[in-house]
């Protein structure tokens, strides 16, 4: 039974590692590009604004596939659902104005944060979620604030939403990276015992 266990938490343990890597490398290739081509192509700004949310709900429909299925994880469920609302709401959000497109990415930001915080609670013990918990948490601040910036006078650009996605790759990055040396430390330990 023992083993068993183990060998599950090898298993979800290499799942999270690639998965958490592939979350750091999207985001960070849509911070790249949302800070230089697409600043400057309101098209290409607008492709990658409803791209996000739809990037999210995929994510999290296959690890939740991958960690149970989604009725077993509920929470994942639950930010998959809000994030494909999310990618309907932004697409009819642009139609309107780049503050009505903050205040859709602030409401989902709160909501996605505080599911992905419950998800890494959930998941404690396959290691490197304390990262996942500060990263939900910062998501449901970062859209509190990002409600409040929609309804000044201030333009909204792409670049208003890029950094929330910056920190979203490094706290994937970073339990990545967290998993991968706990993975060594534990394999050095069996191998010298």
């Amino acid at each position: 039974m023992l083993a068993q266990t183990n060998e599950t938490n090898l298993v979800q343990s290499s799942w999270l590692k690639s998965y958490y890597f592939m979350r750091f490398a999207v985001a960070a290739a849509w911070v790249l590009l949302a800070f230089t081509v697409a600043k400057a192509m309101p098209s290409l700004a607008a492709i990658m604004l409803v791209a996000y949310p739809a990037w999210d709900a995929l994510a999290n429909f296959v690890d939740a596939q991958r960690s149970g299925g989604l009725n077993r994880n509920k929470t994942q469920l639950l930010n998959f659902i809000i994030s494909v609302i999310t990618t309907v709401a932004v697409a009819i959000a642009l139609g309107k104005s780049m503050n009505a497109v903050l205040a859709v990415f602030g409401v989902w930001a709160v909501l996605s944060g505080l599911f992905q915080l419950a998800t890494a609670i959930r998941r404690w013990k396959s290691g490197a979620q304390w990262a996942m918990v500060l990263s939900g948490a910062q998501s449901a601040l970062a859209g509190i604030f990002f409600v409040k910036m929609a309804g000044g006078a201030a333009t909204i650009e792409i670049t208003n939403v890029a950094p929330y996605a910056a920190f979203g790759a490094f706290y994937f990055l970073v339990s990545a990276v967290w998993l991968t040396v706990s993975d060594a430390r534990r394999k050095s330990a069996q191998a010298a015992g």
